[in-house]
C-alpha cells in the first residue's frame, strides 16, 4: 500500500489516502488515481516511512518543496529547523542530567519559552 496526503493552499497536510501498490505504481500514478477520486484540483503527495522525504507526513505537517520533505510545525518560535532530519531542535541543548526516555534515571526538564531555557520540574 501506498501512502498519499492532501496538501492545502500553504502546503499543509489536511488528509491522507492509502492507494493500492498496483494501481499507484508510482507517484503520478497514484495521484491520478486520486485525482479521480476527489476533486482534481487537490494537490497531493506521497508520504514514505523509510525517510525519502526526510519525515513521514502526518495532518498538520508541513512539505516544503525546495527541500522535498515534509516535517511538524515548530513546536516553539525559538527552535531551529536541522536540514539533515527536517527536525526541530531547541537552541540549547537538553540537560546532559536530563531523562531522555519515561522510565529512564535523570531529572526531568521542560522547555521554557520565554527564557529560552531548560527548566527542571519536580
Amino acid at each position: 500500500m501506498s501512502n498519499f496526503v492532501q496538501l492545502d493552499e500553504n502546503n499543509i497536510v489536511v488528509q491522507g489516502a492509502v492507494v493500492s501498490d498496483e494501481i499507484a505504481v508510482d507517484e503520478s500514478s497514484g495521484i491520478n488515481y486520486l485525482h479521480t477520486i476527489y476533486d482534481n484540483t487537490f494537490n497531493w503527495k506521497q508520504t514514505y516511512k523509510d525517510g525519502t522525504r526526510k519525515n513521514y507526513a502526518g495532518i498538520g505537517h508541513i512539505y516544503d518543496e525546495n527541500r522535498n520533505a515534509f516535517y511538524a510545525p515548530s513546536p516553539y518560535p525559538s527552535w531551529v529547523l536541522k536540514e539533515d532530519s527536517c527536525s526541530w531542535h531547541p537552541p540549547v541543548d537538553y540537560p546532559a542530567d536530563g531523562r531522555t526516555t519515561m522510565s529512564g534515571a535523570g531529572k526531568k526538564y521542560i522547555w521554557d519559552e520565554d527564557n529560552t531555557e531548560w527548566k527542571e520540574i519536580e
